[in-house]
């Protein structure tokens, strides 16, 4: 397995300027990361600040308990020893419930949890626990119910999963029959091609899914099978243990919801004022709180001192809300600019891994973070990868194309090949016979109209339809050309397959379970081999 550096563009202009020119969003954001004294300055804030979240001991029962369950290693209680003594600090990072783990930047995000988590330790010479945030509170069901792989013949196969209740509940609280996992399974087994890995990797499915009645739980343990071994700590923010530790956060959030909105409007407005787009909706009289009504979770709006759901199916007092929180804290969920804030208070957290658009939102939570009493913590770039097999290097060797080629002039590049196969110079002889049709054919309609006036209408008319025929046999011709190199073009199909499924980087799109049944689970163990890196930077693994 050979390694090299290769940019990958980026779709947020703050993140690169946070990763790459931090002077330029200094204010926007907490300490630079990139200088050792943040390290040490954030170590010493959570040690001066541990009266300010909940109590270790409680938060590692829940967490011992979801464990047990899900992810039941030596190593993770061993995790779990060290977090509940005092002083021990963590990396935490997370991602949605995605089927059978979803896109390969979920095993790129843990192992940089992973990694970062050791770092630390000898970085600060004490204990830095790896910890993984399930987001299973989130309802977007569409985001998570799919993943993508590879057939033998190279075709992208699309696994979904279908949601029979029709409900906005949590990806956690939507249940899964055996009936679609067994589906969903058959699937795996008729897309995957034959291997020697093939067995092992359905075996490890099936062990996941078969007492696991939603995503997240099976999601939870096939994490738990992956990453155990390295002692990452696994969550579901939807526990609902989970959530009477939380209650206390919550209560604040619902006491200081004005405060909290005006911090998020403040930071959306300096973003903006930088000439940067925001990466998350901050609405005016937003609560940033969702309430879980009937199985539906309801974003909350405040208007005055009442809070509700924009279809005015709930509305409270501050009070009842309260009321509601003490007696259901079940109900009460985080929105995307609440989770950085419930984080922190839960946990020691040194620093939070993230790719770059959680990078560029999380820019809105820095001084929500100040009206809770806290710190926004340390934020680390999340490893990104790209795959490249042996065929598919040997294509690009074939055809001098650089991954900068195929990222950015693929199809220019594959014009300009297929051009200079073109032997009858199909662009040349047809605009030559244009220029010649239309140089005898003009003067000709000229004359006509001269014998009557209305010949030049049905001359213009006739023309263009003897252009249209010249310009569908040029089609045609170039079909054949294709037709011809067909054998050839598959290869420069299958490069961009690879690389960029979807018109997407491919960790965005690919399952880990593709390589996995090319090259052994034990390839992850190979990719956590390599340094950690919070450059930003995108890195090539040729396979």
């Amino acid at each position: 397995m050979n390694v090299v550096i290769d940019p990958l563009k980026s779709g947020s202009a703050l993140a690169n300027d946070y990763i790459n020119h931090y002077e330029k969003v200094e204010s926007l954001y907490g300490k630079d990361y990139h200088h050792e004294t943040t390290w040490i300055e954030r170590a010493q804030w959570l040690d001066d600040t541990e009266d300010r979240r909940v109590d270790r001991h409680d938060l590692v029962e829940i967490l011992r308990e979801y464990n047990g369950k899900h992810n039941a290693h030596n190593a993770v209680h061993t995790s779990l020893d060290k977090l509940e003594k005092p002083g021990a600090l963590v990396i935490v990072g997370g991602q949605q419930s995605g089927l059978f783990t979803g896109s390969m930047l979920v095993v790129y995000k843990a192992i940089t949890i992973i990694q970062a988590a050791r770092e630390a330790e000898k970085r600060l010479k004490r204990s830095v626990v790896p910890i993984f945030w399930i987001a299973g509170e989130d309802h977007d069901w569409d985001e998570v119910n799919h993943t993508y792989l590879l057939t033998g013949d190279m075709n992208l196969t699309k696994i979904r999963m279908d949601k029979h209740k029709q409900t906005r509940s949590s990806v956690s609280q939507t249940p899964v029959s055996d009936k679609e996992w067994a589906r969903a399974i058959n699937m795996v087994i008729a897309t995957l091609q034959d291997s020697e890995f093939k067995a092992d990797i359905v075996s490890i499915i099936r062990q996941a899914t078969e007492s696991s009645n939603n995503l997240s739980d099976a999601f939870a343990k096939l994490m738990g099978e992956l990453f155990g071994q390295y002692g990452l700590v696994l969550l579901d923010s939807a526990d609902p243990e989970l959530r009477k530790l939380e209650q206390t956060v919550f209560q604040s959030m619902i006491e200081k919801n004005e405060e909290l909105g005006r911090a998020y409007q403040v930071s959306a407005g300096q973003i903006t004022s930088l000439g940067y787009e925001l990466q998350a909706d901050v609405a005016e009289d937003g609560a940033n709180l969702f309430y879980i009504h009937e199985g539906n979770r309801l974003l909350l709006t405040r208007v005055e001192d009442r809070f509700m759901d924009r279809k005015g199916l709930v509305a409270f007092t501050r009070e009842q809300l309260l009321d509601m929180l003490h007696s259901h804290p079940e109900r009460f969920s985080n929105n995307v600019l609440t989770r950085p804030l419930m984080q922190d208070s839960l946990f020691p957290v040194l620093g939070s891994v993230l790719g770059q658009g959680e990078i560029s939102y999380w820019a809105i939570t820095r001084q929500a973070f100040e009206v809770l009493g806290l710190e926004m913590p340390i934020l680390l770039p999340r490893m990104s990868f790209t795959m490249i097999e042996g065929t598919q290097h040997k294509y690009m060797d074939k055809y001098g194309l650089s991954f900068q080629d195929v990222q950015h002039h693929l199809q220019e590049r594959r014009n300009q090949w297929l051009s200079e196969q073109d032997t009858v110079h199909i662009d040349t002889q047809f605009e030559a016979t244009r220029k010649a049709f239309e140089q005898l054919y003009e003067p000709l309609i000229q004359q006509l109209g001269d014998l009557q006036a209305g010949l030049i209408t049905i001359g213009e008319n006739n023309k263009s339809k003897i252009l249209d025929q010249i310009t569908y046999m040029e089609r045609k011709a170039k079909e054949a050309l294709e037709q011809r190199h067909e054998a050839t073009l598959r290869q420069w199909d299958r490069i961009e397959t690879l690389l960029f499924p979807l018109g997407q980087p491919q960790e965005r799109v690919y399952n880990l379970f593709y390589y996995a049944n090319r090259y052994g689970v034990s390839f992850i163990r190979n990719i956590m081999e390599i340094s950690v890196d919070y450059s930003g930077g995108h890195r090539i693994i040729y396979l």
